[in-house]
């Protein structure tokens, strides 16, 4: 992947411009020579598999691509800002970069759950599309703007699993009274069909599990579930993951500490986090067959489907949901508008392109 990126950012560089180490700006002259240190805070326990090592890698990456010129710091969360704090620090400028899930700032901005996953939304590949191809990003980047933030996505665990529960789900009624721990729209979803949804940082979940604060636990998918150890407290594990078919990550980036780059630094940065949105995809999906193997086969976990009737009911619920928050911030109605409408599009090609190959390449 190095030599990729090395590959891309030469001829970015290149086509910029930039064939020493000053660079011409936009407004005539040269920018002398600058090394920057940036601070970058994240949701994730430090070098958490996958979601806090990508940051690692973000930050190696920019670090050999510039020659040293933009250093980054990576913070686990709580480790300089609390994980839920991690918007607010970039927005103020204790820290240049943040690394993190939209959805967990739906408090502060009703839309932010559209640009990392919504149930029964698109999965990694359609989001990938949608945001770069689809007016995904300028929707994210207007809304993020008062903010004086500039996101970029920079990750993708893609479709997840529905999670760990103590509690046979057999039909919806099944589901009232679990304290769960979900976060953005899947939560709200299921709090309407009688469960209470709780947001703890990843690092607390095993305890909270472990003491019965809660009794079911949606993270990510085998990978990062059997390194948190979930099946030592908990009974069944259920998919699919519904109500995370395609989580994007993102990259927060002050707004005054981007404007300071100079053209070509600020191409590495852009590079890096398709780079990684890429490659974290590419990890989940070589990991997650070998950890659910080892879950199955070595700790005996019971792997079980939601039933149809539950599937059905949380899809009802879901449209509900949507159409609400649609209906109560504009910003919100337009990335759904705009999402609702690329699911369609694709979702037509797909039936007969990548659902159809699934089907025929089954024995």
């Amino acid at each position: 992947m190095k030599k990729w990126l090395w590959a891309c950012a030469a001829a970015l560089l290149m086509a910029a411009g930039c064939g020493d180490k000053r660079i011409e700006q936009e407004g005539g002259g040269a920018a002398e020579d600058k090394t920057f240190r940036w601070k970058m805070v994240t949701t994730w326990p430090k070098n958490y598999p996958a979601l806090g090592t990508s940051a690692e890698k973000f930050a190696t990456l920019l670090d050999d691509m510039s020659r040293g010129r933009l250093k980054v710091k990576v913070y686990g969360a709580g480790d300089l800002v609390p994980a839920m704090e991690v918007f607010d620090a970039v927005s103020q400028g204790t820290a240049e970069m943040g690394h993190g899930a939209a959805y967990y700032w739906k408090g502060k901005l009703p839309s932010a759950t559209f640009f990392t996953s919504v149930p029964f939304g698109l999965n990694a590949q359609e989001m990938n599309s949608w945001l770069y191809y689809g007016g995904g990003l300028e929707l994210w980047r207007e809304a993020y703007d008062p903010f004086n933030l500039i996101p970029f996505p920079a990750g993708n665990t893609g479709v997840q699993m529905a999670g760990w529960f103590n509690r046979e789900i057999n039909s919806i009624d099944d589901l009232r009274g679990l304290k769960m721990r979900v976060p953005g729209i899947g939560g709200e979803v299921l709090g309407r069909a009688g469960v209470q949804p709780i947001t703890i940082p990843g690092g607390e979940l095993y305890t909270a599990m472990q003491t019965r604060v809660i009794d079911a636990v949606e993270w990510v998918s085998p990978y990062n579930d059997l390194a948190f150890g979930f099946h030592q407290v908990g009974k069944h594990y259920y998919y699919p993951g519904w109500q995370e078919p395609g989580p994007t990550l993102e990259l927060l980036i002050n707004k005054k500490a981007w404007e300071s780059l100079p053209d070509d630094l600020k191409l590495m940065v852009e590079v890096a986090a398709r780079a990684i949105n890429q490659d974290m995809l590419d990890l989940y999906t070589a990991r997650n067959n070998e950890a659910l193997t080892e879950l199955v086969e070595k700790h005996g976990v019971d792997v079980r489907p939601l039933p149809d009737e539950v599937l059905k009911r949380l899809r009802e619920l879901t449209d509900e949901v949507l159409s609400e928050l649609a209906a109560s911030d504009p910003m919100a109605a337009r990335a759904y508008e705009s999402q609702k409408a690329f699911l369609k599009g694709v979702g037509k090609y797909h039936e007969i392109s990548e659902e159809a190959i699934y089907k025929a390449r089954k024995p």
